[in-house]
């Protein structure tokens, strides 16, 4: 998988690549990532790249012209999957875009800024237009990371257990339930006997139990979807 994420500040997005299981999903080049600064397509060499907003109104917006340039020159050299803008006035992800997702080839990720794009740009390159929750961050290089780490950790071969990611929260529209490890017993509080039974099929059995529980406790909403 290629990604290709055009943003206003790569600096800001760069280092979550760098660590944990992103690193070495693109160490196994089972993943490519690119970024792309937006200000080297500006206008001029002052590095323009946004402009106040027809009809007034507080906030710069990005130009359409130094997107068009970039997203331009990238689908020259490759088809794309999905361009995707991330935006907070978007259909918020979950696991199951996530998943979809996963399944491309290559993809652009486009990276709001200041009061967003040019309306233009949306209507013409975006395909997809995602947001990470109800709330407004400084720009969407964030959301970008986030995207890209749910993407990822779905590839074959990046996790070292590939079931690990089909037994994650949301995969069956249900919370993961509780999970123990050594010590058995600490400060008087023990791990539920049935998990040290090695009876595996009662042992499913509990987690799925426990999952619908915590479902039912925590976001109730899941169940009603």
């Amino acid at each position: 998988m290629r990604i290709d994420i055009i943003t206003v500040s790569p600096e800001l997005i760069k280092s979550p690549f760098e660590f944990s299981i992103i690193k070495r999903a693109i160490d196994k080049h089972l993943v490519e990532i690119h970024f792309h600064d937006l200000r080297k397509y500006a206008l001029n060499d002052y590095g323009k790249i946004d402009d106040y907003q027809f009809g007034g109104g507080a906030g710069m917006v990005l130009m359409i012209e130094p997107i068009d340039k970039c997203i331009t020159k990238l689908k020259e050299e490759r088809v794309y999957d999905e361009v995707i803008y991330m935006t907070p006035d978007a259909t918020t992800l979950n696991q199951q875009t996530a998943n979809k997702l996963s399944l491309n080839k290559n993809m652009i990720i486009l990276c709001g800024h200041y009061k967003g794009v040019d309306q233009r740009v949306r209507d013409l390159f975006i395909t997809k237009e995602i947001s990470i929750g109800d709330y407004v961050l400084s720009g969407g290089e964030l959301g970008a990371a986030v995207l890209c780490d749910t993407i990822i950790r779905l590839i074959p071969g990046v996790l070292g257990d590939e079931t690990s990611a089909l037994t994650d929260s949301f995969q069956d529209h249900l919370l993961s339930p509780p999970v123990y490890t050594r010590p058995s017993e600490y400060k008087g509080v023990n791990a539920p006997k049935i998990l040290l039974s090695g009876n595996f099929p009662k042992i499913d059995e509990w987690r799925n139990e426990q999952a619908l529980e915590r479902t039912k406790k925590i976001r109730p909403d899941l169940l009603e979807d």
